[in-house]
């Protein structure tokens, strides 16, 4: 099966004082060690703080690919990722062009926003790799089926999947990979240890074991890289901005996370800060800035606006938006200009360097 980990997070676990504090509780050294095994676990690369990048200014797409990457190479010990799992499944065809900067060879979208350009059926759109075309760049898409993957995050039996699948794939004359994603972290079907009521124990060791013993139906859990080695990717299809359903919305638009004004307005401000921050490290390098307190400055509030992108400060109505603001404003406050220490106040002069 295949992982998505945000930066944020790893970053947490691989620190020493976190893991000072989960001792006793959770080995997380040895989790990052187990998460190695490329044998049973791929790695996808994400966005370092989790946003939903479409929504995001454009140019701190970059940075957020950019700071993962850093980390899953360290962390994971290898030079390049394969995959691209966008947060909150978050997708726009704009993203084609920085994933392929970023060497990724496929990202994962979502059925309800996935659309044929190459005539097919459903079941073939749905149980096929394609390829998305953005101007001269292109990208292998991976179709998660959104029905199956509902019910695999509610709770779902072994034999009820396998017939499931027979049902979807009973006409195609080509090996039909299913993909089914849900989020990892939410509910207690993932989270919980009991062997009764756990993905792992009731659904997964159940559903591997009827595998071993040749009664999965003809399923065979493979890598969606190896699935494209053998296979490759037919037909092209477009994609529609959107994320994955989540609670009653059905993640056409981002409406959970630009459903009001307050959220637009906090969004906007992100933005403008951010323009702020790319203008101010270009006049330091312009008018070459020496002193190195600048960088820190401009590096300090560029990753609070990266923070401050994070999907779950927008998607909680206004309750969570409390969380963007401070890190926003700490950001702006960053690149005041502090005229009274050096009196020098020109206006290609980056804000910052008048500290």
């Amino acid at each position: 099966m295949h992982l998505s980990l945000s930066g944020t997070l790893l970053e947490t676990l691989a620190s020493p004082g976190f893991q000072r504090r989960a001792c006793g509780i959770a080995g997380c050294g040895s989790l990052l060690w187990y998460l190695q095994n490329t044998s049973i676990i791929g790695i996808l690369g994400t966005g370092c703080c989790h946003p939903v990048l479409p929504l995001i200014p454009h140019a701190d797409r970059d940075e957020q690919l950019e700071r993962w990457q850093g980390i899953g190479r360290h962390l994971f010990a290898r030079t390049s990722f394969p995959g691209f799992w966008p947060p909150e499944m978050g997708f726009c065809m704009e993203l084609i062009p920085a994933l392929n900067r970023y060497g990724y060879r496929y990202v994962l979208v979502d059925s309800a926003h996935a659309g044929a350009v190459t005539p097919m059926g459903w079941d073939e759109l749905r149980c096929r790799p394609h390829i998305a075309r953005l101007g001269g760049e292109e990208i292998i898409v991976v179709v998660r089926d959104r029905e199956l993957s509902g019910a695999q995050e509610a709770g779902m039996e072994a034999g009820w999947f396998i017939h499931e699948v027979a049902q979807r794939t009973r006409h195609r004359d080509f090996p039909p990979p299913v993909t089914t994603c849900t989020d990892g972290g939410d509910g207690g079907w993932f989270r919980n240890t009991s062997p009764e009521a756990s993905f792992w124990h009731a659904f997964c060791q159940d559903l591997l074991q009827r595998v071993r013993d040749r009664q999965g139906g003809g399923i065979r859990p493979c890598f969606i890289e190896d699935c494209l080695d053998r296979h490759g990717a037919h037909g092209e299809v477009t994609v529609r901005p959107g994320a994955w359903n989540t609670g009653w919305h059905d993640g056409a638009g981002f409406t959970q996370w630009t459903g009001s004004p307050a959220r637009q307005q906090a969004l906007t401000r992100l933005d403008e800060i951010s323009q702020a921050i790319y203008a101010a490290r270009r006049n330091a390098v312009g008018i070459s800035v020496r002193d190195p307190e600048v960088y820190e400055l401009l590096e300090e509030a560029q990753w609070r606006v990266l923070r401050a992108g994070t999907s779950c400060n927008f998607f909680w109505g206004e309750a969570w938006l409390q969380r963007c603001s401070p890190r926003s404003a700490a950001a702006s406050r960053t690149l005041q200009p502090q005229r009274s220490r050096c009196g020098r106040g020109e206006s290609r002069c980056t804000p910052a360097s008048c500290r």
